[in-house]
Parts: C-alpha cells; sequence; structure tokens
C-alpha cells in the first residue's frame, strides 16, 4: 500500500526537487507532475511556512536559487520525515535566530544554564533536548540538531564537524564523611590500586567510561565492591552518598564545583586517560546561531584549563 505524505511534506518535496534541479520544469520533469503543479506546491509551502514570502528567486540564467529563508529550510529539509513537521518546518523558514541544540545529560544541568542565557542576551530562539553520545551524534548527522555538546569518546561519525572545548582527566571521587575518604584523608593523588575490596559505584555497562574503568582494575589485577551504575552525574552523586562508595570518574570542576560533601582526588596513572568536551554540528561550519552559543563558552571553558 502507497503512504500517502501529509500535504505540506508533498509541497516540500516540489521545493527541495526545484532546488536540486534548478528550476520549476526540472522539477516537474523529475516528480512526473505538471509544471502547473510544481507551481502551485511552491506557493503552498510558502503561504503556510513564511506568510507568502519567497523560498526561491531567479539567479543569473534565469535558474532558481534560495533565499535566506529558502536556504534555512532546504538544510532543514535534509531531515528525517518524523522531524519535518509543520511547525518545525515554519521556524526554520523564519528568519527568526533560532538555534536546536542537544546536551549529554551531565553537560545539561552544567551548561543550559550558561547556554540559555547568550541565547536571550542575542534573541536566540533555542530549542533544547538532551541524549546519549550515539544519540547526539545521530541527530548532527539528520540534522536535526544544530548543535550538539557532549563527551568523547564518540562513535564513529561522518558528515559531523567536532571541535574539542575542553579536556578533563580522571579523579577518584568519594562522600567526604565515608570510610576510603577518611582513609585517604591526607593523600595528594590516588592510583588504581588504592581501590582493593572498596565499595564502588561505576557507570553503565555500554559507557565508555564503565569500559575504562573494568580495564583499569584488570590491568592492576584490583578487585571492587560494585554497589551501582550509573548513567550520568545526576545519578552518581546520590549513589555515592548512599553506600559511602567511590568512584572513578572525568574530572567536572573544570566546569562547575563539585558537591561539598564529596572529595575529589587527581587519579595518578602511567598512562593518565582524559575525557573531552566536544561540541559537534553538520558539516560546512557553524550556524550564526551556533557560533554565537560557542564564542562564550569556548572562552569561559578556555579560562578553565590547566
Amino acid at each position: 500500500m502507497t503512504r500517502k505524505l501529509p500535504r505540506h511534506l508533498t509541497w516540500l518535496e516540489a521545493f527541495v526537487a526545484a532546488v536540486e534541479t534548478g528550476s520549476l520544469e526540472g522539477a516537474a520533469q523529475h516528480l512526473a507532475v505538471a509544471r502547473s503543479v510544481v507551481s502551485e506546491h511552491l506557493k503552498a509551502l510558502e503561504q503556510g511556512l513564511t506568510e507568502g514570502a519567497p523560498l526561491l528567486e531567479r539567479g543569473p540564467g534565469r535558474k532558481l536559487r534560495l533565499t535566506a529563508r529558502g536556504e534555512r529550510l532546504y538544510a532543514a529539509a535534509q531531515g528525517p520525515l518524523h522531524a519535518l513537521d509543520l511547525k518545525r518546518l515554519k521556524d526554520q523558514a523564519g528568519l527568526e535566530a533560532h538555534l536546536r541544540v542537544g546536551l549529554n545529560p551531565t553537560l545539561s544541568t552544567l551548561l543550559l544554564p550558561e547556554i540559555a542565557q547568550a541565547a536571550a542576551g542575542h534573541g536566540v530562539k533555542v530549542e533544547a533536548s538532551f541524549g546519549g553520545a550515539h544519540e547526539l551524534v545521530r541527530q548532527v548527522q539528520t540534522r536535526q540538531l544544530d548543535l550538539a555538546l557532549g563527551f568523547t569518546p564518540l562513535p564513529p561519525h561522518e558528515g559531523v564537524r567536532t571541535q574539542s572545548l575542553l579536556s578533563l582527566p580522571f579523579v577518584v571521587l568519594a562522600p567526604a564523611k565515608s570510610a576510603f575518604a577518611k582513609a585517604k584523608a591526607t593523600a595528594a593523588s590516588l592510583k588504581v590500586a588504592d581501590l582493593q575490596d572498596q565499595v564502588f559505584v561505576d557507570w553503565l555497562r555500554d559507557d565508555p567510561y564503565g569500559g575504562a574503568n573494568r580495564a583499569r582494575f584488570e590491568n592492576a589485577g584490583v578487585a571492587v565492591k560494585e554497589m551501582g551504575r550509573a548513567e550520568s552525574f545526576l545519578h552518581l552523586f546520590d549513589l555515592l552518598r548512599a553506600y559511602g562508595a567511590a568512584a572513578i570518574a572525568p574530572d567536572l570542576r573544570r566546569m562547575a564545583p563539585i558537591p561539598a560533601d564529596l572529595k575529589a582526588w587527581p587519579l595518578r596513572e602511567a598512562n593518565p586517560q582524559a575525557v573531552e568536551v566536544v561540541a559537534l554540528g553538520p558539516e560546512g561550519g557553524w550556524s550564526p546561531e551556533a557560533e554565537t552559543i560557542l564564542a562564550p563558552l569556548r572562552k569561559r571553558l578556555k579560562s578553565n584549563r590547566r
């Protein structure tokens, strides 16, 4: 059974065909419809999204070219069908500054307030969401996001540009009142062997940090008493408190203070590892709206490098 597209997607199909063939005639031939049908679809799309403002105009040689609104809409049209609802397309075709940003769950807590302030200060409308590394990469690849902020390591990614914003070494965390913290109170740093037989909270099995911790313990011949697993720092801190446990995690103090009731020691390793805070976006350069957010963020995080 042939699936019938919603009307606005039929109009959008005609628009994309006109852009990619360079003419109404070419679009009509590609879609196997009359030229007048393509013209009607384009007018309906412009009326529905931009109150009649043009998405295409005649360029040199009478070839069609995109207006500013049309450029934004064409970029949005590369996404999957479920992302092309009429309201979202209308937002994308508008001239109002607009940014779709996705964040790792931990970074959504640490950085979203700053992002929101920067966006509001420049009159940029923000559509914010969060997800894991695979989801953020996929949404940037399919142009559902203009900007994503996450941690490395990242899954393989084509069509995605990345930029490192900050490098985070690893630390050992534990509640300051725990038996472990009291025993290590005078230590300036800790090594993996110091965690032998300690109550421990790790990351979820498919989390790359959890994989790194398992490798650390195996290489050092260390056994811990695992009592919990966390997806993000949003869960980790509460688990540490509940069990009086320790954890090995990226050092977030370069972005925000850790809670006062937790203690952190630098992790001393023969081959120190680090996690990068990265910005991701579609290939071809950051949009002006993304750059508006990234510029102050780069400056602030750079000042926190040690």
